[in-house]
């Protein structure tokens, strides 16, 4: 890892913050007060949980900020109001997302560089109120949306039930997160393609450095994420600035196997900034935030897509051709939900076979006969079900289980030469929104993980019994694992880690009884495999 770097990450976690100065009025108002290196923040309390939000764990990242490694925030006098979201970072406004389900959880928070804080849920606070489990939630919305403000990521059940310490994080995303300018700007930006990720290495320090403050341990650290935030959680697990800050991963429809390779990354960001017509560093840092959000959104292939491969925060893919020996012995559970796709794309009406076989070639560029042929594996795979979910399956494993089921393989390989282990769960508890059309959607899984069945209405229905009952049982194991790296424990059914050979997989159906399955997919998952091998180089 380049020296400079390491200094300045070193820095942030030392808490060598800038002058002191105050970020804000002291407050006067009554509610649980935490200790951080920073300074006093003050929250709320809610049914027996202490709530910190808006927390700063780097300073602000716009003007000349902008494009470099986080920096410390400035530490405050008197007591700092910790009482309402921060910002969201910079992206397309209004926030939103392709199913208006998940949308409607999505908070609607302000919009800003301003925006490296993070939010905290807690039985109690001080050091001498114990030590408990911390779990630090990454957002999802790929690597260009979202904040880790969203309803559906209350923690309040999650901490007072499990009697653990929820952290969800809010970062830089998209060509703030993940532009590489060091071919166009030189030395001094070349960690620009990976900020975005270095800023929640730093999130990371904070929980080491603050986290006992809040009644949390900072040697049991789980970090957790779905979809994008599933993504960003494997990749810190191949990240050397990030060994260390966490003892056991979970990523939920998400993966890291292929990053962007540095070069590609390099002409995706001159054509932005050529769209943008800048000439230097300075004159890019100077734009509105908002005017590079417009023009890198009408600008294809303008980067901003994720992380990049580029030799000094991100040395390797992570897991590709094999797992990352950097996280050999961190725990992993993978996970997918049945029908992903249903929320991006995939039909909830019904559809003829025509329909679906021109969908179908639309998503795996397949000629017609092998399109063909793969649906009829999928309808022999799952007999009586129609075309429209046949469609949402297939959609689905193509395009999210495929990256998810290959990350799972390679940790899986690893563990069999004495690596830790992993384990695999498929959720397909059907929710009853839109009249059970959807199934079991992208982000389905999450306020059953986080017990937030309450704030999660649009996407899972109204809360019942049985819901409720799935969702203990699903915390639980979220918890213990955070607990003690192995999710089993007390009154749950026994998960069985992973392997090559039968493919055990702790399965959810609409009955909502977790169950060991072994290889729930294997038909489709196989012929996926295949057909893969047949579609054309892009651009063919």
């Amino acid at each position: 890892m380049d020296t400079s770097l390491s200094r300045r990450l070193v820095l942030m976690a030392s808490g060598a913050f800038g002058a002191a100065a105050m970020a804000g009025p002291a407050s006067s108002a009554e509610g649980p007060v935490a200790q951080t290196r920073g300074g006093k923040v003050r929250g709320t309390e809610r049914e027996g949980v202490k709530i910190f939000l808006g927390v700063p764990y780097g300073a602000d990242t716009g003007g000349a900020n902008r494009w470099l490694p986080p920096k410390p925030p400035v530490a405050w006098s008197g007591t700092r109001d910790a009482l309402s979201y921060g910002p969201a970072p910079p992206q397309t406004t209004p926030l939103a997302t392709p199913m208006q389900e998940e949308t409607d959880m999505v908070q609607q928070s302000p919009v800003g560089e301003d925006c490296l804080t993070l939010n905290v849920y807690t039985p109690a606070v001080g050091k001498a109120s114990g030590k408990r489990a911390v779990m630090v939630w990454f957002h999802g919305g790929g690597y260009s949306a979202g904040s880790g403000n969203a309803t559906s990521y209350d923690g309040v059940n999650l901490a007072r039930k499990q009697d653990v310490v929820l952290v969800t994080v809010t970062h830089r995303l998209n060509h703030f997160g993940f532009l590489y300018l060091a071919e166009l700007f030189g030395e001094a930006y070349a960690d620009s393609g990976n900020v975005g990720m270095l800023d929640c290495v730093a999130a990371l320090a904070w929980v080491r450095d603050n986290i006992a403050g809040f009644g949390g341990d900072p040697g049991r650290v789980m970090i957790f994420g779905q979809s994008g935030g599933g993504g960003k959680v494997s990749t810190l697990m191949g990240m050397p600035p990030a060994k260390g800050l966490f003892h056991c991963v979970s990523a939920q429809s998400g993966a890291a196997v292929r990053s962007i390779p540095k070069i590609q990354a390099a002409a995706n960001a001159k054509r932005l900034v050529d769209a943008l017509g800048a000439k230097s560093i300075s004159e890019m840092q100077a734009l509105p935030w908002r005017r590079i959000v417009e023009v890198a959104s009408a600008t294809r292939g303008s980067g901003g897509n994720g992380p990049v491969v580029d030799g000094r925060s991100l040395p390797a893919n992570v897991f590709d051709p094999v797992a990352s020996p950097l996280s050999r012995d961190i725990p992993l559970i993978s996970s997918t939900v049945e029908t992903e796709s249903a929320s991006w794309g995939a039909p909830v009406d019904p559809i003829d076979d025509a329909d679906l076989l021109a969908r179908t070639k639309a998503v795996t560029r397949l000629a017609d006969t092998d399109a063909a042929a793969l649906i009829g594996i999928y309808k022999a795979s799952y007999p009586g079900k129609d075309n429209t979910y046949v469609c949402q399956l297939l959609m689905s494993q193509w395009t999210f289980t495929d990256g998810v089921t290959t990350q799972t393989e390679r940790k899986a390989a690893q563990a069999a030469g004495g690596g830790a282990p992993d384990y695999f769960f498929y959720f397909a508890h059907h929710t009853s929104v839109r009249g059970g059309k959807l199934h079991a959607p992208h982000t389905s899984e999450i306020p059953y993980c986080l017990d937030s069945l309450a704030h999660a209405a649009p996407i899972i229905g109204p809360v019942t019994a049985e819901k409720q009952a799935l969702a203990d049982k699903v915390s639980t194991y979220w918890a213990n694992f955070a607990k003690t790296g192995n999710p089993n424990g007390k009154g749950l059914p026994q998960w069985r880690p992973f392997d090559l050979k039968t493919r055990p997989t702790l399965v959810i159906t609409t009955e909502d009884k977790p169950t060991m399955v072994d290889d729930p997919m294997g038909p489709t998952r196989r012929a996926v495999a295949e057909y893969r091998s047949k579609v054309p180089p892009v651009g063919a």
